[in-house]
């Protein structure tokens, strides 16, 4: 079995919209009531996606969930005197941010020898709080082979869990035992602390790891209320790589230490605050990158344009590249209908170590496929949507009927 790391990315779906429902994250605030462009917004995203097949690494995909949900809605027994932030709920399109789908710990780190996947139940935000059984339906048909996979219900809803979002993994390698970290909040100033301690605890026990290379560190509360909902907003790791904000955790030193420990061979990239200052790191998405070890071996780190606009973080990547460090390609990429609603690369995609013949080859993205996504996106998405057309019948069936045509297209009619 050889195990890579393949990149689930969320393709965009056809209700994307900016109603600004995701209170601390300050871009989709900021937008809210702009006019959105999923077709765009789907392009720019398999677009990605072609550039990391072209890196030579493995690509997957995850469908847009169905939309509107009108399970939801008949949930809240919802009518004219509904607030429309919930009406807006049931058409948001925020599960292309797969990083938020499930926490990932690969074979080689759990007790059986399985990938296993604990969906988020993603319940401090209303608007997601109702993606998981879709995700999950979806994630138990992608890795439906028991033998390499063990796809978890969520934790309890008493513990908000967001997903990869707040996980790291070290390893030497990929397919190598890692250490796993989980980091979880406690405070956020006028914002929520997205991910609690004992949601991060619950799945590393579900997935059998062991309690020697686990870690759970804290946000740094200044972070969350600059900005930071989740943890991959100001740090992201990949083998032995961690690339992070001098202000991303609450022990800032103590956690280095406790990685290094346990994984020696750990190099940390701090960015200084004093050179690049949380809301710019914030606003730029610097972190929320994709940091990718291709088979150069050469490690490529992947960040949006917003990264080359702001002259602080593009000042001190291209210091960064000067030096001798571990971090050697800076790849711009264009997701600026994902970023306004506030999500970068990282955002889009989920990480699973695994072998790619374990996977549902329907779910595994190839050039042709890459086409056909294409092509039916720009045959069905919607070119825009004002706010002021959610809830509208017209809009409602277009969307439906974009869906129905992708998963025709894929053959994939299992999830309705």
């Amino acid at each position: 079995m050889t195990l890579v790391e393949i990149n689930f990315d969320g393709l965009v779906g056809p209700s994307h919209n900016y109603a600004g429902l995701s209170l601390g994250n300050l871009a989709a605030t900021k937008n809210a009531g702009a006019t959105s462009y999923p077709r765009a917004a789907a392009l720019q995203g398999i677009a990605k996606m072609r550039r990391n097949m072209a890196r030579g690494l493995a690509q997957g995909f995850f469908l847009p969930l169905p939309r509107p949900d009108t399970a939801w809605l008949e949930a809240l027994a919802a009518d004219d005197s509904t607030d429309p932030a919930l009406v807006a709920g049931a058409w948001s399109a925020s599960s292309m941010w797969t990083a938020n789908a499930a926490t990932v710990s690969p074979a080689p780190d759990t007790v059986d020898g399985r990938c296993h996947l604990t969906v988020a139940n993603l319940v401090t935000m209303p608007h997601r709080s109702h993606e998981w059984p879709a995700t999950l339906a979806q994630l138990r048909l992608a890795f439906a082979d028991r033998a390499s996979f063990a796809v978890h219900d969520p934790v309890p809803p008493c513990f908000g869990d967001e997903g990869a979002a707040n996980h790291m993994r070290f390893a030497p390698a990929h397919d190598e035992q890692g250490l796993e970290v989980f980091v979880f909040g406690k405070f956020g100033g006028p914002f929520p602390a997205r991910q609690h301690e004992h949601a991060s605890r619950v799945v590393a026990r579900k997935h059998g790891l062991d309690p020697d290379r686990v870690l759970f560190v804290e946000q740094n509360p200044d972070a969350i209320a600059a900005g930071a909902f989740h943890n991959d907003v100001v740090a992201v790791a990949n083998e032995e790589v961690l690339f992070t904000h001098e202000l991303a955790f609450a022990d800032r030193q103590g956690t280095y230490e406790a990685i290094q420990a346990r994984c020696p061979g750990v190099q940390v990239v701090e960015v200084p605050a004093d050179r690049v200052p949380l809301a710019d790191a914030i606003s730029s998405y610097l972190f929320n990158a994709q940091l990718l070890t291709p088979p150069s071996g050469e490690m490529t780190l992947v960040v949006p344009e917003e990264c080359r606009e702001s002259a602080p973080v593009w000042s001190w990547l291209q210091d960064m590249l000067a030096g001798n460090g571990p971090i050697r390609h800076v790849d711009v990429v264009d997701v600026r209908q994902s970023m306004a609603n506030g999500g970068g690369p990282a955002c889009l995609r989920l990480r699973v170590v695994a072998d790619p013949a374990t996977v549902d080859p329907r779910f595994m993205l190839d050039e042709a496929k890459a086409s056909l996504l294409e092509e039916v996106v720009a045959a069905h998405w919607p070119e825009s949507i004002d706010t002021a057309q959610i809830g509208d019948p017209a809009l409602a069936t277009q969307v439906r009927k974009a869906r129905a045509a992708l998963l025709e297209a894929l053959e994939i009619m299992e999830l309705g």
